[in-house]
């Protein structure tokens, strides 16, 4: 099967065609199976398809070098809808950790789940039964993205379908060891030096997010490629810096955002207590009072709008908005740099700088 023009259609495709035949394997364990396997679906729907549509760039990156050939085949597709299904696992225990209530624009995975258990009239506690089959959700993508990758993998190379297993794997463990991080972070800056939050906070975006956004679906679409080590480390100083643009902006979104664009209340991080480089900025430049005062407020899942705006404003007046803002436009330079002269398709080096302006100028 080769791609369609489009990357986010051919990507929406293959996921479509995976969970149809999933469907088809619980026909008979009963409705409420069929539910949860729909509530499965519903999770892979939807989004922007960046780690996706990174996973195929990388590809054609390197297969454009040799071929120009456009048609991504299956392996690659399958590869590239395989993380969508992983994200969609990741979003699930994401918003499950952080208690977030809505997700673009829709209820969170748990909370839905809560819903249908009050609506069939069950026994028990809804908001426990929610989150316990939120993290039964999670893993069930979890072990669908591994069945999706090897279906498509079937179909490689032996040497490059290894390859490909080898990065799909390290994403898996960076990924997961910077949730971990990110989780950890919210309770222990208290026990670290203020110097040292902007530095833990840059770490936590590295693992959580630029490895796993950016820099590792690149590296799976290249090794689907037969990428060489010139090729791969070309893209890899590529997709770092732009995973923590990407990152960054996210974490700008996540205080200053539009609810109507981002599906996410606004100044939602500040709620969950997110110890992004924005919070650490802030505290950098305020008085210990001042410090004080919004450590007491960031991680208050109460704040009204009022607090909200308050808690923008001091952010704003302290330059930590400026100074993330510089830094997004030191990292992008920084992964254009990457791809002067790095011997990798002209035409598909102009799609990654297209997707590199769509990670890091955009609202949602």
């Amino acid at each position: 099967m080769s791609a369609p023009a489009e990357p986010i259609e051919a990507i929406s495709q293959r996921v479509d065609m995976f969970v149809s035949g999933q469907r088809a394997t619980v026909t008979d364990a009963g409705a409420d199976a069929v539910r949860f396997i729909e509530a499965a679906a519903d999770a892979v729907t939807g989004g922007k398809r960046l780690r996706g549509r990174f996973c195929l760039a990388g590809w054609r990156a390197v297969e454009d070098a040799t071929s120009r050939s456009r048609d991504a085949p299956d392996p690659v597709v399958a590869a590239a809808a395989a993380l969508e299904v992983f994200h969609a696992a990741a979003l699930v225990h994401d918003d499950l950790i952080d208690n977030s209530d809505t997700r673009r624009g829709r209820p969170a995975a748990h909370r839905a789940l809560e819903t249908g258990h009050r609506r069939s009239g069950w026994r028990g506690d809804a908001a426990s039964f929610g989150r316990s089959a939120a993290i039964l959700l999670g893993d069930l993508l979890v072990a669908w993205s591994d069945d999706l990758l090897e279906e498509g993998l079937a179909q490689a190379s032996p040497d490059r379908a290894a390859a490909a297993r080898r990065q799909y794997a390290l994403m898996r463990r960076e990924v997961t060891l910077g949730q971990f991080l990110d989780v950890a972070e919210e309770s222990a800056f208290v026990t670290e030096p203020d110097d040292r939050h902007a530095e833990r906070a840059l770490r936590v975006a590295s693992y959580k997010s630029a490895r796993y956004s950016v820099q590792q679906p690149l590296a799976i679409g290249a090794a689907l490629a037969g990428a060489d080590a010139e090729q791969a480390a070309a893209l890899a100083a590529f997709g770092h810096p732009l995973g923590m643009a990407f990152q960054l902006r996210d974490d700008v979104l996540g205080v200053f955002g539009d609810e109507a664009a981002t599906g996410k209340p606004s100044g939602d991080d500040l709620r969950e207590g997110k110890r992004t480089v924005l919070i650490a900025y802030a505290r950098e430049a305020l008085s210990p009072t001042a410090r004080r005062i919004m450590d007491e407020l960031v991680g208050d899942p109460s704040l009204d709008a009022e607090q909200i705006a308050a808690l923008q404003q001091t952010i704003v007046d302290a330059g930590a908005l400026d100074r993330v803002e510089q830094l997004i436009e030191t990292y992008a330079r920084e992964a254009d740099r990457a791809l002067s002269g790095a011997r990798l398709g002209n035409a598909a080096v102009g799609e990654l700088r297209d997707l590199a302006r769509a990670a890091t100028v955009r609202t949602t």
